[in-house]
């Protein structure tokens, strides 16, 4: 019984004490966001005839139909030309700034708006992969996503440096971005444009209040004990989302295996052999030819993607056989991308995929990722000063006698440990420290030394 008792403490303690996953939840983000801006870019000519007002599904269309199921989406508030292009852009410029992890609290939002905004508009453009982005985006803003590899990452490293310099930092550009969006909601409260579903308008007035109170906390709040309060909430809240983000992914591929397994096609063997021979999905049709000439090879590519499917969600309890199935389906959707012509689709799929991946192995790519990115920069500024024939000295690679933190992370001893205020430290001061741990099924904890950057000043 004493041990029943420990480990619950245990997993309450976990669920509360951090958002889990940073890295997992970064990626994420990543994912989604490339995915949804590279569409939204590489169909820039043809958006007309995707969602415009004078196109094929028609706004008259589109209107009886959003009346009908009551779905979220601003194109419907007006059918002007003028607006559409604002919507659009606007659409793309979120997609932008939530990939660079620019206040990603708010751009979260905007991103989520402008998919429902879109797809909602016409519902027969896209494939299966606009239904993983549009459940995607909704989990989105629920989670603590710019905590690694973000703009908010960097901005909150340096305002930690202002404070233990005794330096006070205001962020302005925080409560001028929600005084904006404030105004617009309430506007289109006023006006009658969030009649409808209801989920969506009181999902976007929860965050909008939400953010006002965690700023007032901040600012005014005299104890730590409401800061404490809020940001456990705030835990809760990232880590649910997470489970449920991971929840999906396993559902996605389980029914999609069990419906797979009552196909006669699938049944013996030859449905991968179909699809390729298709005029809409051959964008290759030499490779398409090449991949199916092999009816040995055509069959254990059968039953093997209905075998990793339906297997996928039981290895999750096992943390080697789970990474072998997702690198397989990895590279299963990497295969569709380039011989069905789906990207999008398998840009979705696999960041969807993301949430699993290893936490060890994700800091190695952003620290792989760090050093290109530090070598590009040095070449670029040497050839600004006019010395690109000088070859440049490798780095020597530093070493910490602590386990490494995300790339671009300052450590304890160098950002000053002890020298925030109270005040200013928050919640954050009084977290346990705690080792990040493996992908065992789940995401690896967060990494104290730096806490959500979303605490610092305004929410992000």
């Amino acid at each position: 019984m004493n041990r029943f008792v420990l480990a619950v403490s245990n997993a309450i303690a976990r669920v509360t004490g951090a958002a889990l996953g940073p890295y997992q939840s970064a990626m994420i983000r990543i994912g989604f966001s490339a995915t949804w801006l590279l569409f939204l870019l590489r169909e820039f000519p043809h958006r007309q005839e995707l969602y415009g007002p004078d196109g094929p599904w028609s706004w008259n269309l589109a209107e009886q139909l959003v009346s009908a199921n009551g779905a979220f989406t601003a194109l419907m508030w007006s059918d002007g030309q003028l607006w559409f292009e604002t919507v659009y852009v606007l659409a793309v410029l979120s997609s932008l700034l939530l990939l660079l992890g620019w206040h990603t609290r708010a751009m979260s939002v905007l991103f989520m708006v402008g998919v429902l905004s879109l797809q909602n508009r016409s519902v027969f453009m896209g494939d299966g992969g606009d239904n993983v982005l549009h459940l995607m985006s909704i989990y989105l803003v629920l989670t603590r996503c710019g905590q690694v590899w973000s703009l908010d990452e960097r901005r909150a490293r340096r305002t930690r440096e202002a404070h233990a310099r005794g330096e006070h930092v205001v962020d302005r550009v925080g409560p001028a971005l929600w005084g904006v969006l404030g105004l617009v909601l309430v506007s289109a409260t006023l006006l009658g444009r969030l009649d409808g579903d209801p989920v969506v308008p009181v999902l976007l007035w929860i965050l909008w209040l939400a953010q006002a109170l965690w700023w007032a906390v901040g600012r005014f709040g005299r104890s730590g004990q409401s800061r404490i309060m809020l940001d456990v909430i705030g835990n809760v809240v990232h880590n649910g989302a997470l489970f449920v983000i991971m929840a999906e992914a396993c559902l996605i591929y389980a029914t999609a295996g069990w419906y797979k397994i009552q196909g006669s096609r699938w049944q013996d063997g030859t449905a991968v052999y179909y699809p390729l021979h298709l005029e809409s999905f051959s964008p290759w049709p030499a490779l398409a030819d090449l991949l199916s000439a092999n009816g040995l090879m055509v069959m254990l590519v059968t039953y093997g993607t209905v075998a990793v499917q339906v297997a996928f969600p039981f290895t999750l309890f096992n943390r080697r056989v789970k990474n072998v199935l997702l690198a397989a389906m990895i590279t299963e959707h990497a295969v569709i991308a380039v011989v069905l012509g789906l990207p999008f689709f398998s840009l979705a799929m696999i960041a969807a995929d993301s949430v699993f991946l290893p936490t060890p192995f994700l800091r190695r790519l952003g620290e792989g990722a760090a050093r290109v990115r530090g070598r590009l920069r040095a070449r670029f500024r040497q050839r600004l000063a006019g010395g690109a024939d000088t070859p440049l000295p490798r780095p020597p690679k530093q070493r910490t006698p602590s386990e490494p933190g995300p790339a671009g992370s300052v450590l304890p001893q160098q950002a000053g440990e002890g020298g925030i205020p109270p005040q200013q430290a928050g919640a954050d001061s009084v977290r346990p420290r705690q080792a990040d741990a493996d992908m065992d099924g789940g995401p690896g904890r967060e990494n104290p030394e730096n806490p959500d950057p979303t605490h610092v000043g305004f929410p992000a």
